[in-house]
């Protein structure tokens, strides 16, 4: 064989400009190394239960889940989180590796409905949410703003309106977390002194609010069946929810029978906030929105972390004045970075 080259030059080199050819060809279309799969399908399960503390929702809310969910099909472990400051319940459920992660969704699901009959009110009216995602964020995005004219929380309530959703849209996202200052809301401080004076307690101020503070659908004038010389339909539109601090000061919490009337702002000073003070994201010391998305398992990080960079470039486009952000952790760079210091650079 070596002979026959030796003696055809030209067929040797034809040979190896076709296999150079062949090469680059096989090169380009080679699909992406495929690792294997090192960490196990997580379910993360999230309940809320406004004004409990740890204990409380370790023993209301936490436990009664536990039971349930304690044996479903191949899980390997689950522990629980319970917050005193956001009120929160979070119970993460670890499958084995070979497991659909889809379905071990529905399978957590199921367990949990049957614990639904022995969880406060309060946390069925909020909702008891399931999402597949891992533990530990993929990536943390920080919005901020330059020249310091954004607070906190406008960069929050930005995260949440502008990019939460967008994001967890994208390919290998399993959810998107802001931690900052939270969304806008509107806050109640209540006046105890006045509150004794007047025998009124919380729950009659939460109730008032309840029910005043509600979506009036009034109906149509003119609709069928109607009389033959009715030509229009007019869709009635009564007052909705209230917007103002002022709207939820006028709210009666009382009625005398004498005419007077008791409302929010006599024991209550109202004023628009935040959801949540217990959290405050910083950047380089400077107020800031930190946007935590978290891998959903199975996908590839690489495409997931370059869709939501890609993603971020074009929305920066219609960001306001005076606001930029960074990528403050990116798992996909770090991970390269170890593997060249393991092996050296390629």
């Amino acid at each position: 064989m070596a002979n026959f080259f030796i003696r055809r030059p030209i067929v040797a080199i034809v040979i190896a400009i076709l296999t150079v050819i062949v090469g680059v060809i096989t090169i380009v279309t080679l699909p992406v190394a495929q690792f294997p799969q090192i960490a196990p399908p997580e379910i993360r399960l999230q309940a809320n239960y406004p004004g409990a503390d740890a204990q409380t929702l370790e023993q209301a809310v936490a436990t009664p889940i536990e039971q349930q969910v304690s044996g479903v099909d191949n899980m390997t472990y689950m522990y629980s989180l319970n917050a005193t400051a956001n009120q929160q319940t979070q119970l993460l459920v670890d499958f084995d590796l070979k497991t659909d992660p889809n379905m071990d969704l529905m399978l957590t699901q199921s367990r949990e409905q049957l614990a639904n009959g022995q969880l406060p009110p309060e946390v069925n009216n909020y909702g008891i949410t399931l999402k597949k995602s891992t533990t530990a964020p993929l990536m943390l995005i920080a919005l901020y703003s330059p020249h310091g004219s954004r607070d906190s929380n406008y960069l929050a309530n930005y995260a949440y309106i502008n990019l939460n959703d967008p994001i967890a849209r994208l390919y290998g996202v399993g959810q998107t977390q802001v931690f900052g200052s939270g969304q806008y809301a509107m806050r109640l401080w209540v006046k105890p002194d006045q509150m004794a004076k007047l025998g009124i307690t919380v729950t009659d101020i939460a109730n008032a609010l309840k029910a005043q503070n509600t979506v009036n659908p009034a109906g149509q004038v003119g609709g069928e069946p109607a009389q033959s010389n009715q030509q229009f339909t007019y869709a009635v539109l009564a007052q909705g929810r209230l917007t103002s601090p002022e709207q939820f000061g006028d709210v009666v919490v009382r009625e005398a029978p004498n005419g007077g009337t008791v409302r929010v702002r006599d024991v209550a000073r109202v004023e628009l906030g935040t959801q949540d003070y217990s959290l405050m994201s910083r950047l380089n010391g400077k107020p800031s929105a930190a946007v935590a998305v978290y891998q959903l398992p199975g996908s590839n990080a690489v495409q997931t972390v370059e869709g939501v960079r890609k993603l971020l470039a074009q929305m920066k486009q219609r960001f306001p004045q005076d606001m930029d952000y960074t990528v403050s952790l990116d798992q996909k760079s770090r991970s390269r970075r170890a593997l060249k210091r393991s092996f050296g650079p390629s």
